[in-house]
């Protein structure tokens, strides 16, 4: 039967049949039998366990699916213990308890009633009054029952503490029976434990249970979010007295009782203290010890002999490829050659049109002429597939280059398995946080060299570091700058102008009337007419004077992702124009506060090393089945399948910002800035957005805001204990 209830009505039944139950998120297809009806209703909705025989009470509302027919679409579900004969039969019967098929169920509803449930709970030596049950079954029996009821009272418990089906099925995955035992006695372990839950979710969790809001434990756990939070920023740690100022904003309690929690996990060893500029401060113990890891093993490379090839005349050498090559190398480039070949580390850096890529092709030829394996990596796809096409060889990402190991993320080489290769080259540098770098480090062969390429002007890594850049500024590794821009580059606006920014100047901002440019500005007013004119350039003004199309080969980098010319707004108003919402019965999926159609560009957020995808990778949407909910994407031509459940690793990405642009080029980039940017409009940033494109950049927004970007020079310097580690290295070179 069915009662109204405002806009919303109000059902209950047994539960005939499970139709589908997705144990991760709680999404269910149930029939049931409505008293007093004689036909089954479908009711879909969500809750974290349910078996046939159990009675359900749903609150929702009616709806007609064009592909399944009449069906309750339930906002609110509860289930209830089977409250009849009947129910109990089914519910034993449904293969929910092991042991128990619907004969035996039959058998047992037979023996004992309606006290049969507690029979096999808390009397199970009855039950060999049952024929086919002896001792053995009967406590098999009795522990599959109680293991069941444990799994629905631990589910029930999560919700009941605000917590959704998918997390609370993660939780149980990670802790099982105990999960309801340990979090009452310590919450907060959740922020430590399992990806996704953050402090902010376990404090909520805390104040259900009623935990001290000044105890201890959520002091030690306030503390160690902190720190995420900070590395999150790209610092590895914080020094003592700022991370207890942002630890007691965030929690609000006396400070003393900060310094004591603070005590006790750098005793747990979960926290770690070291010097940094003079000062105490602690760091977050894998990255301390990435960065004492890097320092060491290139301390060994300053100190270890020169490469086997370090005898090689560079004159002759020099004169060789660039007769092969047909090119003149410039000086800065024959001095990078000469410094690449006589060390065991150095880096080169450079900006755009400076002929990095010609300066690496004429020394990996004099090397392959000498037999000197080499191995070349980027840190992203996009970057280790253009590394590889400008120099002929094959090349890798980092952490295909090391083995990832899908199950643990583990790297397979390290220093027991180096690889096999004379000299590693780095592309985009720039990207490597400190724990892949020391990975890498861990994985070069004893007798070894790397050499390190990348423009440290750009914005440092996403991860925690600054690596390139402190290894510049340490002065303890040998470093090839080049700065000469080629006439073929010179030609075009858009290396003119990065150089421009880089140098602290205004771009050039004016372009000859009627003939085409690789670089626009074009004035807003204010934010909402720069967003109108993002809209306007992407989906109309590129394609029909460039013939690009505004999808694939489009990028809108934002500095932000909030306010009206931030990445989110952007992402949900092209979808709008380039990608419009489906007609009615066409498929289009909402999770995590974004909806997904078939055609949308999305981005990869995270590293997943099951499906080989990495954060920051771009690809499209080619189908959605919300029967068996997931999806599939293609990345670079490759299909992957992702369930909904995994959507959380997703965004739209018709517009990113510019961070996660980093690695990447695109044929044509357009670039809002506005004065909603003002705290992150930096020199670093703007350089960076301008040389991600490759045949056009368009600058809309406010020459204001523009100058304030060229003007702020002052990048805020990350946390990190590297370059004094460095700087150390540096006088062992001058002696």
């Amino acid at each position: 039967m069915t009662t109204p209830a405002g806009d919303r009505e109000a059902l209950s039944g047994v539960v005939e049949r499970v139709v589908f139950h997705n144990p991760d998120n709680g999404f269910a297809v149930l029939r049931i039998r409505v008293r007093g009806s004689f036909q089954l209703t479908t009711v879909v909705g969500r809750l974290p366990l349910v078996s046939q025989g159990e009675t359900i009470q749903a609150s929702g509302s009616w709806k007609n699916d064009p592909n399944h027919g009449v069906q309750f679409q339930a906002e609110r579900l509860a289930v209830s213990p089977p409250d009849s004969l009947d129910g109990i039969r089914r519910y034993l019967g449904s293969g929910k308890v092991q042991g128990v098929g619907p004969k035996m169920a039959k058998r047992l509803v037979k023996a004992f009633g309606e006290d049969v449930f507690d029979v096999i709970e808390n009397e199970p030596e009855r039950l060999v009054e049952v024929p086919g049950i002896g001792p053995k079954r009967a406590k098999s029996l009795s522990e599959g029952f109680r293991d069941q009821k444990a799994v629905r009272d631990i589910m029930v418990f999560l919700q009941t503490h605000g917590l959704g089906s998918a997390r609370a099925a993660r939780i149980y995955k990670a802790y099982g029976a105990d999960a309801a035992t340990l979090l009452t006695e310590d919450p907060y372990r959740l922020a430590r434990d399992i990806r996704g839950i953050g402090f902010r979710i376990a404090d909520g969790i805390g104040a259900s249970l009623g935990k001290d809001r000044e105890g201890l434990p959520r002091a030690r756990a306030g503390l160690g979010y902190t720190l995420e939070q900070a590395r999150g920023a790209g610092h590895c740690g914080l020094p003592r007295n700022e991370l207890l100022e942002q630890a007691q904003e965030l929690l609000k309690i006396p400070e003393e009782i900060l310094v004591t929690g603070l005590s006790d996990e750098l005793n747990a060893g979960r926290l770690a203290v070291t010097r940094l500029n003079g000062e105490e401060a602690v760091f977050l113990p894998p990255l301390l010890s990435a960065e004492r890891a890097i320092a060491r093993r290139l301390g060994e490379l300053i100190r270890a002999d020169p490469p086997s090839w370090a005898g090689i005349d560079a004159a002759k050498a020099l004169a060789w490829v660039e007769q092969r090559l047909d090119v003149t190398l410039a000086p800065t480039q024959r001095a990078a050659v000469e410094t690449s070949l006589r060390s065991r580390v150095a880096v080169i850096t450079g900006g755009p049109g400076v002929g990095k890529t010609t300066l690496v092709n004429a020394l990996l030829r004099i090397l392959k002429a000498r037999n000197v394996r080499c191995a070349l990596c980027a840190p992203t796809g996009r970057a280790a597939k253009r590394l590889g096409e400008s120099t002929g060889e094959t090349a890798k990402t980092i952490h295909r280059l090391l083995e990832i190991d899908p199950s643990s993320g583990a790297f397979r080489r390290g220093r027991l398995r180096p690889l096999d290769c004379g000299l590693l080259v780095v592309d985009e540098s720039s990207m490597v946080d400190v724990e892949l770098m020391a990975a890498l480090l861990q994985a070069l062969p004893a007798e070894g060299s790397l050499l390190l390429i990348g423009d440290a002007d750009q914005l440092p890594s996403v991860g925690p570091g600054q690596v390139l850049r402190d290894l510049i500024d340490s002065g303890a590794i040998p470093v090839a700058r080049l700065q000469e821009i080629f006439r073929q580059a010179d030609n075009s606006r858009i290396v003119r102008n990065a150089h421009r920014v880089n140098r602290g100047y205004l771009p050039e901002l004016e372009s000859t009337r009627g003939e085409l440019s690789d670089f626009y500005f074009v004035p807003a007013e204010d934010a909402e007419d720069g967003q109108r004119k993002v809209v306007e350039i992407v989906a109309g003004r590129i394609g029909r004077r460039f013939g690009l199309d505004p999808i694939s080969d489009v990028q809108v980098l934002s500095p932000m992702n909030r306010g009206p010319l931030g990445v989110r707004t952007l992402n949900v108003t092209l979808q709008a124009v380039l990608n419009p919402a489906p007609e009615s019965g066409a498929v289009e999926v909402e999770r995590f506060g974004w909806k997904y159609r078939a055609g949308d560009k999305v981005m990869q957020t995270e590293n997943d090393y099951d499906k080989d995808v990495f954060n920051g990778d771009l690809g499209r949407i080619v189908s959605i089945d919300p029967g068996a909910e997931q999806m599939t994407i293609g990345f670079d031509g490759r299909p992957v399948e992702y369930r909904f459940r995994d959507l959380d690793r997703l965004m739209l990405a018709y517009a990113v910002t510019v961070h996660k642009s980093q690695g990447s080029e695109y044929p044509a980039v357009v670039v809002p800035i506005s004065t909603h940017h003002y705290v992150m409009l930096r020199r670093n940033l703007l350089y960076t957005a301008i040389t991600r494109g490759r045949r056009l950049v368009v600058i809309v927004g406010q020459k204001w805001a523009l100058q304030k970007a060229v003007e702020e020079a002052s990048d805020l310097r990350r946390y990190s204990t590297l370059r004094e580690q460095l700087a150390a290295l540096a006088s062992y070179r001058s002696e």
